[in-house]
């Protein structure tokens, strides 16, 4: 991929819990921020960053399913989202970025592989990549390669463009469990220990495609909402 003239960014720091991460108590409700999934209102986006920027934990719409999510970049709530799911730390996590531009600071992509993010994002697509020196190891795999979104729902990408910072994702589902949580006061309810949640009306249940670009032709690791014939195209 042509970037021209080259622009050096400056690695946010990762931030290191300095406490243990808290006991989630059983009676800790989210707040629940009804809000326009096709145009945000502003206030509401700087309310769900200023929750990801104090090290909450919060819930979203995407263009599949709701998310649970937190910033990239600050280890305690991490931890915290690894918590309130009940996931083991060896279940990779994938993050959002508002657009393309933004991927390249996070993940190795050539012509080739960007032509595909090009032409699929956004979408309901996770395409795994070679991650860069920008991506906290906690979040890259044994194989140093990241799961990347660019969901095609407004909210969660005003979201990461007001916090400047990608936004981890996750399914707003258990282990075990049949379907994701398609209501937000229900995913209000089975994970409790969230800050917020943008109710932007009912989810989906069809997770995202899973792509893997590091292989040559590409891999489908899961089929989901992203089409494959548009894919193979």
């Amino acid at each position: 991929m042509d970037t021209g003239t080259k622009t050096r960014y400056r690695r946010p720091r990762l931030v290191e819990p300095r406490e243990p991460v808290p006991v989630l108590s059983a009676q800790t409700l989210a707040v629940l921020v009804p809000i326009n999934p096709e145009h945000p209102e502003p206030r509401k986006i700087r309310r769900a960053v200023e929750a990801l920027e104090a090290g909450e934990v919060i819930a979203y719409p995407t263009d599949t399913v709701y998310g649970l999510g937190c910033d990239l970049f600050n280890k305690r709530a991490i931890d915290r989202l690894y918590a309130i799911k009940r996931m083991d730390k060896s279940h990779q996590l994938a993050f959002i970025c508002p657009d393309l531009a933004n991927i390249a600071r996070y993940a190795i992509v050539d012509n080739q592989r960007y032509r595909v993010l090009r032409r699929m994002l956004p979408g309901p697509y996770c395409f795994i990549l070679e991650a860069t020196r920008e991506v906290p190891k906690i979040i890259q795999s044994k194989r140093k390669t990241v799961g990347i979104r660019i969901p095609d729902h407004e909210v969660i990408r005003a979201v990461t463009r007001e916090l400047g910072r990608p936004v981890i994702s996750t399914t707003a589902q258990h282990r075990g469990e049949a379907e994701p949580h398609v209501d937000p006061r229900e995913i209000d309810m089975a994970f409790r220990g969230l800050g917020l949640v943008l109710d932007a009306g009912g989810g989906g249940v069809l997770p995202t495609t899973v792509v893997d670009l590091t292989q040559v032709p590409p891999v489908i690791l899961r089929e989901g909402a992203g089409s494959l014939e548009e894919l193979m195209k």
